[in-house]
């Protein structure tokens, strides 16, 4: 098959889908079933994303495929077309996204227990309604708590392939706002001095989260996972 007409269908399919495309969905648009067409496709995504680099798209993987995004170089100025403004966030429900993708799974009150404070059920509804976090088990405790971990729409959303690619502590150091010591797969335990979550910069605080401080019975301790000396956190 034509390596042009090729690339021309895997970027008009990118571009019409508006969501990330796996490898099987962009191979199911050609009428080919021997297989012979990945190759092909895989070829196409390679040539597109050497296109892009000089302009103001960009070719990803994500955890569910491939899309086409515009770079964040050029995020701003576009942005300016949409009058809505963006969805803001408080920084404890930034926090606690934080800890759910670094320290997963993890229950709510462990949790708590790391930031000193009970987390505003409105922050959980809001991360559960995004599709951000979901329930991955149950702790193996009295009352089976809950335990979180984030989903692949969480991945997307921050254009991350898998959890591996998340910011390292070392990254997250001239970051402010969270003081916690975690203990990460296949790394020594560190400690982030004021760290915030790597989010999105137009994450904001939104509404008036207050939160009452956790008493200490709210959590059973966690190995790996020390308080660092978490304050009230009322905004």
């Amino acid at each position: 098959m034509n390596h042009q007409y090729v690339k021309n269908v895997v970027e008009a399919s990118l571009l019409a889908a508006g969501r990330p495309l796996a490898m099987e969905e962009l191979t199911s648009v050609f009428d080919e079933r021997d297989g012979s067409i990945t190759d092909e496709v895989k070829a196409a995504i390679a040539a597109l994303a050497a296109e892009y680099e000089t302009r103001g798209l960009e070719l990803l993987e994500v955890a569910s495929g491939y899309r086409v995004q515009i770079r964040a170089a050029v995020a701003q100025p576009v942005a300016r077309l949409w009058q809505e403004r963006p969805a803001k966030y408080s920084r404890a429900l930034l926090e606690t996204l934080a800890l759910i993708a670094y320290r997963q799974p993890i229950t709510r009150g462990e949790i708590e227990q790391i930031r000193g404070v009970a987390v505003n059920p409105n922050i959980i509804k809001t991360l559960h309604e995004r599709n951000w976090i979901r329930v991955v088990g149950h702790r193996d405790v009295p009352g089976k708590p809950e335990l979180l971990g984030t989903t692949r729409e969480f991945l997307d959303y921050f254009s991350l392939k898998k959890l591996d690619d998340l910011p390292t502590l070392a990254q997250l150091k001239e970051l402010e706002d969270l003081r916690v010591q975690l203990t990460l797969p296949g790394a020594d335990a560190q400690v982030l001095d004021e760290v915030e979550p790597p989010l999105d910069g137009d994450v904001e605080s939104q509404a008036d989260d207050d939160e009452e401080p956790a008493s200490e019975s709210a959590a059973p301790r966690t190995q790996g996972l020390v308080a660092g000396g978490a304050q009230d956190d009322s905004i």
